[in-house]
């Protein structure tokens, strides 16, 4: 099965500003660690990946050249790939763009890679937005169907997989087809350490980057702060 986790890179304080001209975060000279919510979502996909022999798990992230630390923390975590996207032309984006541009860099990832996602992981929200769009908006731009707000993964089967939501009011247990997008709350598993091994085995590894170059879409209007 083929997995693929959407990771991003955070401020790691809640001492956020915002570029009074542009309304943009500030994050220039801040600490930065792996979003919380994506750390689960990178453990529901190692579990998958353990239950099912010959799965694979790709991470990727959209960000700085810097996230590509990030990405090295993910494959000492037990990820096989990760892939970085990366360009000036990203930056400013809103949720939608932000969408926009990990939807076509899947693409890309799909026809250069030759992977077919069956089953994409991504956090509940980001701990510097907390919008929780980004995941949804995804997969609409996939045009794949999407379950939110997910607690439990109940079963995988070999054309679906069957979740536990945590709903306003209630639990809800849904089933849902291949290819789909799942977004995942913090207490669907707790995450495990990295393996000393694996990150002595992945610390030179060369990380692919995407840039705005690479993409079939060279609108730039659909990008960064004009997306």
């Amino acid at each position: 099965m083929e997995l693929l986790v959407c990771i991003k890179q955070v401020p790691d304080t809640s001492e956020i500003k915002l570029d009074p001209e542009t309304n943009n975060l500030i994050r220039t000279g801040l600490p930065s660690i792996v979003n919380p919510y994506d750390m689960h979502a990178l453990e529901a996909a190692l579990t998958v990946k353990d239950q099912i022999e010959g799965s694979r798990v790709t991470v990727v992230t959209m960000g700085p050249p810097q996230a590509e630390e990030a990405l090295r923390q993910c494959l000492a975590l037990g990820a096989d790939d990760a892939v970085l996207v990366t360009d000036r032309a990203f930056g400013g984006a809103d949720t939608l763009a932000t969408s926009y541009t990990i939807a076509s860099a899947i693409r890309h990832i799909q026809r250069t890679m030759n992977r077919q996602f069956q089953l994409i992981f991504c956090g509940k929200q980001a701990i510097d937005g907390d919008t929780a769009q980004v995941g949804p908006e995804v997969a609409e731009f996939l045009d794949i169907p999407h379950v939110t707000n997910v607690t439990k993964l109940i079963e995988v089967r070999d054309e679906s997989i069957v979740v536990e939501i945590d709903m306003p009011n209630d639990l809800q247990v849904c089933e849902i087809e291949y290819p789909c997008l799942i977004t995942v709350e913090k207490d669907i598993f707790q995450p495990r350490l990295p393996s000393f091994k694996l990150k002595l085995n992945t610390k030179d590894r060369e990380i692919p980057v995407y840039s705005f170059e690479d993409f079939e879409d060279k609108d730039e209007n659909n990008y960064g702060l004009n997306g």
